[in-house]
């Protein structure tokens, strides 16, 4: 699918020991994006942070924090983050989805000259 020019980013916050039947809800999220076709996703661990609880959480090694945060990052066109969203009711118990206007330059991968492929 090629992306370029307007679109969307889905951020949602979680817990990294956040669990939907048994299963990190980040990766639950991931694999029900990928199943609805949209562009991509990424998972990015935090190292520190605090959310509502305002409980610091670290992975500084003398801290021994469990609960990190994790981003969960999905970009695609607007109808079709927005067609996701009812997903992330029934996975997010608790955490913080924002959703804002994104401009998608996107580039492909080199040919063996190093030229940009098409």
């Amino acid at each position: 699918m090629k992306l370029e020019g307007s679109a969307l980013r889905l951020t949602i916050f979680v817990g990294e020991d956040d669990r939907w039947h048994h299963r990190p809800v980040y990766t639950e999220i991931v694999h029900r994006a990928h199943r609805a076709g949209l562009a991509g996703a990424s998972v990015i661990r935090g190292i520190e942070g605090y959310g509502a609880s305002s409980r610091i959480h670290t992975n500084r090694l003398l801290s021994l924090s469990e609960e990190l945060p994790v981003a969960i990052i999905i970009v695609d066109a607007e109808e079709r983050i927005r067609a996701f969203l009812p997903e992330l009711d029934e996975l997010v118990s608790e955490g913080l989805v924002i959703i804002d206007p994104v401009e998608v330059i996107r580039y492909g991968g080199r040919d063996a000259a190093g030229r940009n492929a098409p």
